[in-house]
């Protein structure tokens, strides 16, 4: 959002020149020195609450530049239409902060830098919550330095914003330069593309409660108040939004550096600022604008090309609304036609999003895939992503199940297969509410099981792909209320589906007279929830749950396991190893099939599997036998 332009009456003050014996000249000394006559502390106008006391009055302040974030100046990297200033002789009210911003408009008559002091004249102001000073008159009295403050998170506390969201509460230092003294890590790129900004953590990476804890509700209350106290949201600097080249995309200490959730970075030092992101919009909360170039560590690197071993390899891939129907704003999509389309806006996104889940899928190499979040549609969907991966492959070596449409939503699940490898036993099968009221078949797409036989030996497993009720929407009118224990909306209706999944497979539904059954998909449940609690107690095993903190998602800044592999008690001796393929959820959507926003189109990289969905892939690896 643009502020109201601002008439500036600046005053540009020469730096008196010194002389000890008449001769000579030379600037003021950095010398600390009382605000002058008139001027008040920097920490008056901040006061010790949220909001100045003298909000709306004119105020004469003096203090030295930290930051500059001028427009219109040599610096392109930092513009926010002014610059912060600091007390040299801070107050000793620990409570009140010692920096403030100076807003001075597109056009500033004085250019001020870093290490300059100032004398400023001007309205102070409440900015979405940030204490300001929009001048009137500037003038470069001297020069100075100001050391950054050391800051450590965990804080001590937390406040709630606006928008009800807890965040640190950093009050305290508004406006000042700090330093950051611990190696923070990188818990959430989603805000990279839209606002220039990457949210760092203290003690490693985020992750949700419930895929390490059990549901609980006092216990979910005190983690989200700790993942509060723990973030802080690095900013890019900039007032405009969606910029072109993202600052901190290959912002690393090497060549080949391309940020990912969970690298690291250290000593990162700017300015605190209270705001919404680039343009107004985006989380209200505390950013630092940085001072000081930052620069990442690789620590999660991106993971080559998956290996289990096994005779047969079996895997789970959210697709992120692939469909066939184009959805120009005026398509109509699912069975009835009565569906908003999703997915590619254009025939140009649709051919980048084929391109790069047939890429994935090739690095996949599976025998046979269980796809979720297909367009609910009579083949069109699995027939594009079939022709692109064969055609990437360069030979006919996938083939779908042809289920037609399932059911009326505007996705469905769906196979793809090696026929050179396996072979249809039977026909599939459905689960829904028909078979199991349990079912709700209006919320969770219906379960679908398909028996596949292992042509090397004759062995036979079954394979079951979900997708659950997501967390996104409410199911209160359903009874089902959001019990804030962690497990979000709709816990109930994930669990019911999960109990009428495993009564239903005692029933063997695709009359494959074998008991190795395998689960998979995105269940929209972590690790420790009940839908998966509810799986293991009708005796399945979750493949994913020996391994610590396994993820296949990041959502809001934490990551979490709602993919998953959950095997029958026959099956599980057969499996040689499971992995969370890591090659979407750490990405930043910045490099993803889309071309919204205004991006940057050569980011995108056909050959490169890296953030074909938002979801990762679980790869299965079996030893079958007969």
């Amino acid at each position: 959002m643009q502020r109201h332009p601002i008439i500036l009456a600046l005053l540009s003050l020469l730096l008196v020149p010194l002389s000890a014996c008449g001769g000579g000249s030379g600037t003021a000394p950095a010398v600390s020195i009382a605000p002058p006559s008139g001027t008040l502390l920097i920490s008056d106008v901040q006061g010790s609450g949220s909001s100045s006391p003298l909000d709306g009055q004119t105020v004469t302040i003096s203090g030295v530049v930290t930051g500059d974030f001028q427009e219109s100046d040599a610096d392109t990297n930092s513009n926010l239409g002014g610059f912060y200033i600091q007390d040299e002789s801070p107050d000793a009210d620990a409570t009140t902060s010692d920096g403030v911003f100076v807003f001075d408009g597109n056009s500033p008559a004085i250019d001020v830098s870093v290490g300059d002091r100032v004398s400023v004249t001007g309205t102070v102001a409440e900015y979405f919550g940030e204490t300001q000073v929009n001048a009137a008159a500037v003038s470069i009295t001297g020069s100075g330095s100001i050391n950054p403050t050391d800051i450590a998170l965990p804080v001590a506390a937390s406040s709630t914003n606006s928008d009800g969201d807890l965040i640190a509460d950093l009050e305290q230092y508004e406006g000042m330069l700090v330093r950051f003294i611990q190696t923070l890590s990188v818990s959430n790129l989603r805000n990279l593309e839209r606002y220039g900004s990457v949210r760092l953590s203290s003690g490693g990476r985020l992750y949700q409660f419930t895929n390490s804890n059990a549901p609980d509700v006092a216990g979910y209350a005190a983690h989200k108040d700790l993942i509060a106290r723990r973030s802080i949201e690095l900013d890019d600097g900039q007032r405009s939004s969606n910029p072109i080249d993202a600052r901190y995309l290959f912002a690393g200490n090497s060549d080949d550096y391309s940020i990912r959730t969970g690298d690291t970075i250290a000593d990162v030092t700017g300015n605190l600022r209270y705001a919404r992101g680039s343009g107004g919009n985006g989380d209200e909360t505390w950013r630092l604008m940085p001072t000081v170039d930052p620069r990442f560590e690789s620590v999660n690197p991106r993971p080559g090309q998956p290996d289990t071993g096994g005779n047969i390899r079996v895997a789970s891939f959210n697709v992120l609304n692939l469909f066939s129907t184009v959805d120009s704003g005026q398509s109509v999509c699912g069975p009835q036609g009565s569906d908003n389309c999703r997915g590619a806006d254009s025939d140009q996104e649709l051919q980048r999003q084929l391109a790069k889940t047939a890429t994935a899928l090739a690095l996949l190499d599976a025998d046979i895939v269980g796809l979720m979040e297909l367009e609910n549609n009579s083949d069109a969907s699995l027939r594009l992503i079939v022709e692109a991966l064969n055609a990437r492959l360069g030979s006919e070596q996938y083939t779908y199940l042809d289920t037609g449409s399932i059911h009326g939503d505007a996705i469905k699940t769906g196979f793809i297969y090696k026929p050179a490898s396996v072979a249809l036993v039977g026909s599939f099968a459905l689960l829904d509410r028909n078979i199991d009221s349990r079912f709700n078949d209006d919320r969770n797409r219906p379960a679908l099981a398909q028996s596949f036989e292992l042509l090397a030996n004759g062995a036979v497993v079954t394979i079951i792909v979900n997708h659950l009720k997501s967390k996104g929407s409410s199911c209160e009118t359903d009874g089902d209320a959001n019990l804030s224990d962690g497990q979000g909306n709709c816990n109930q209706t994930r669990t019911n589906a999960s109990i009428a999944i495993a009564d239903w497979l005692s029933t063997d539904p695709t009359a494959s007279n074998d008991p190795d059954f395998l689960i998979i998909g995105d269940l929209n449940a972590y690790t420790e929830e009940d839908p998966l609690t509810a799986l293991k107690n009708a005796g399945f095993t979750n493949l994913l749950e020996s391994r610590d903190d396994p993820y296949s998602f990041v959502f809001d800044g934490q990551a979490g396991a709602l993919d998953h592999a959950v095997a029958s008690a026959s099956l599980v001796p057969q499996v040689v190893e499971t992995i969370e393929w890591h090659i979407n959820a750490d990405e930043p959507p910045l490099i993803d099939y889309n071309l919204e926003h205004g991006r940057n189109p050569a980011l995108f990289d056909a050959d490169s599997p890296y953030r074909a969905s938002d979801h990762d892939p679980i790869v299965i690896g079996l030893e079958l036998t007969n």
